[in-house]
């Protein structure tokens, strides 16, 4: 059921096997010999004193020489078989506590599972509670938090069934630990592994444990795993009491669900309403670097760097990745690299967020570079290096450098592609017009490509303006995620692009059938330390009729001045004028606008948006930062653009 995980030892070896050796079993007198009584030289405090002081060996050897052992001993050598990392120790251990009869007693069981858990031997830990016949709920706990642990979600909520069929009360650590499992399990098991959450989460209300924080928080957290913020959210207000994890695993909900807005506000509460020595740990500054990171908002990140230097968090690796990935991705490389240089120690995800900066910004030479010189670290890569760096490529136009790298995951560093290795590889393909060699690396994959390939494909067919190519790309896409409204609105952008104005209105026609509704453009840009959004059809801006006046001022200032409009972005058979009203509605344009009027003289403007710039909008930012001479960020859903003295960084690539 389980796979043989090793530890430290290899379970191969003669003195550790697979399973426990045969038991020596005893007659009734030794079975039941009463564990109170003292030997001639009761040996019990100074087996402990040993194992406290580190001297797991010697223990050991005493232990051979105890007659009547207590619990606390056992107990204490446990410990120190986890401490030192030793499966074998453990195992002796094991055996000596068969042969003095406790193998039945549950709070020792209990301790031997945690052991063997912690030791990487679940094989051992599940072998002990199946011989165990008095089990009590301590027992299944430590079970269930063993499989968790080990990413074993369905054997968590298959055993749990069976306590409770069984009748055994469940506990706080069992429901925690069952809606940990819910978390684990397979992404292709995530509408049962959220029925399963809410069927425990019904059970949790019927036992009245609704007021329990720790319970409380686990279900925050897996709410917002599933993506269902607003489940998530109302549990948390509903919380009579919050500790530091409630908030923090909210504000993950948030900054992890593309709701930074909210995950900063609702830090900045945290800070107000929490008691006085509720200050925000290492997990709660990494949510916090993530929602400064989407919302471009470089003056909170570099407040948050400030308060990680005080209080010491600067040490601490995922904090340093997140800080890196908050710089790079606020426009400010420069500092993630400082960041980076200034790091003693650097874990892959450190490396990983510096390849990603990278790539972000187009510098695809540079993200190679890095990942080299990772490589020769002795650092190997993961998965996940390959997407960063894949997705430089691409976004730089690196064709022959991104294949060899691909060639090399499997080749070189024994790394199976993915769905998203063959995702980054079509758009990648797909970026440069070479359609024939994405369509057979499509033809090609031995399973389902996914919506992951087919989205990038359609993408692409977006920048080439390929018809044929897009409507089959789509076809695929409208059967694999039906509810995508997006995967509709790419479609009809081609259409709109080749005039096939019969064919956009047909997939209107569609969406509006199915009920979908395309995702509103939104653009956000820090001003005074404050973050504002900026909606194409938002009128609740206090700004906003100055911000059109200023933005039809503006165009024709520069249309007499040679700026044209691409108003093909439209999909609507429309006249010119009406198309170029549209057009200057976008939230890139309101967020330019916005900054222009708000923005210190000289100030850099930087905006992120949820979707990718439109053709206009790139157009018009391009002018508009000669024009009005300013440097200009905006990062996109794929990448960064740098505009200065009417240029882009992505060189019209992107």
């Amino acid at each position: 059921m389980y796979p043989v995980q090793t530890g430290p030892q290899t379970l191969q070896s003669p003195v550790a096997p697979t399973s426990f050796p045969l038991r020596r079993r005893r007659g009734p007198a030794a079975v039941h010999h009463s564990h109170s009584s003292v030997s001639k030289a009761d040996r019990n405090p100074l087996i402990q004193s040993l194992c406290k002081k580190g001297q797991l060996k010697p223990a050991i050897h005493y232990l051979s020489l105890e007659q009547n052992p207590t619990q606390h001993t056992y107990e204490i050598l446990l410990q120190s078989c986890v401490q030192h990392k030793s499966l074998l120790d453990a195992f002796d251990v094991h055996r000596k506590l068969i042969d003095d009869g406790f193998d039945q007693d549950p709070f020792l069981a209990t301790k031997l599972i945690n052991a063997y858990s912690e030791l990487d031997s679940l094989q051992h830990a599940r072998q002990v509670f199946d011989e165990l016949p008095r089990r009590t709920i301590y027992v299944w706990n430590a079970i269930f938090r063993a499989l968790c642990l080990s990413g074993y979600g369905e054997e968590v909520l298959s055993l749990y069934r069976r306590m409770n069929r069984i009748g055994m009360p469940s506990d706080r650590f069992t429901y925690t630990y069952a809606l940990k499992a819910c978390v684990v399990l397979d992404s292709d098991s995530l509408l049962r592994a959220l029925g399963w959450g809410k069927e425990i989460h019904a059970h949790v209300l019927r036992h009245g444990y609704e007021s329990h924080i720790h319970i409380m928080t686990t279900l925050v957290d897996m709410y917002g795993k599933f993506g269902y913020v607003e489940s998530a959210s109302r549990i948390f207000s509903a919380m009579p009491v919050k500790n530091l994890v409630s908030w923090t695993a909210m504000i993950a909900c948030f900054a992890k669900n593309s709701r930074a807005f909210e995950a900063l506000e609702l830090f900045h509460r945290m800070i107000l309403e929490s008691e006085e020595d509720m200050l925000p740990n290492s997990v709660t500054m990494v949510s916090v670097l993530q929602a400064c990171a989407a919302l471009s908002a470089l003056e909170q990140g570099k407040l948050i760097h400030g308060y990680i230097l005080r209080k010491g968090l600067d040490s601490i690796l995922p904090v340093m990745s997140a800080l890196i990935t908050m710089y790079a991705r606020c426009g400010k490389l420069d500092l993630g690299e400082r960041v980076f240089a200034q790091m003693d120690k650097r874990d892959i995800v450190a490396w990983n967020s510096m390849i990603s900066g990278y790539g972000i910004h187009g510098l695809g030479l540079k993200a190679i570079a890095v990942f080299q010189e990772m490589v020769r670290q002795g650092v190997s890569p993961n998965s996940i290096s390959f997407i960063s760096v894949l997705g430089a490529c691409s976004h730089s136009g690196l064709v022959e450098e991104g294949k060899s790298l691909f060639d090399s995951m499997v080749k070189v560093h024994g790394i199976r592609p993915s769905v998203e290795h063959y995702a980054c590889m079509v758009d990648l393909l797909g970026r440069a017009n070479r359609f024939d060699e994405a369509v057979k690396l499509i033809a090609d994959l031995r399973d389902e490509p996914g919506p992951k390939v087919w989205g990038s494909l359609l993408g692409s067919c977006r920048i080439h303006c390929n018809v044929e190519l897009a409507e089959r790309a789509s076809q695929r896409l409208f059967e694999l995620e039906p509810k995508n409204a997006g995967n509709y609105v790419l479609l009809a952008d081609i259409y709109a692009e080749a005039r096939k104005w019969d064919e956009v209105k047909r997939v209107k026609k569609v969406l509006d059938a199915k009920g979908l509704q395309k995702v509103s453009g939104c653009c956000w840009i820090e001003v005074g330390r404050k973050i504002y959004s900026l909606n194409s059809v938002d009128e609740l801006n206090p700004q906003i009729e100055q911000i059109h006046a200023f933005l039809v001022k503006l165009s024709e200032e520069m249309m007499d001045m040679g700026y044209m409009p691409e108003t093909k972005v439209v999909l609507y058979d429309l006249d010119v004028e009406e198309k170029q009203r549209i057009v200057l509605g976008h939230s890139e344009k309101l967020a330019v606008a916005f900054g222009l009027i708000n923005c210190s003289k000289g100030e850099t403007i930087r905006i992120s948006k949820n979707l990718r710039l439109c053709e206009d909008c790139h157009s018009f930012t391009k002018f508009i930062s000669k024009f009005a001479r300013r440097e200009i960020l905006v990062r996109d859903i794929n990448r960064f653009h740098h505009f200065k003295d009417g240029e882009c960084s992505c060189r019209d690539y992107w």
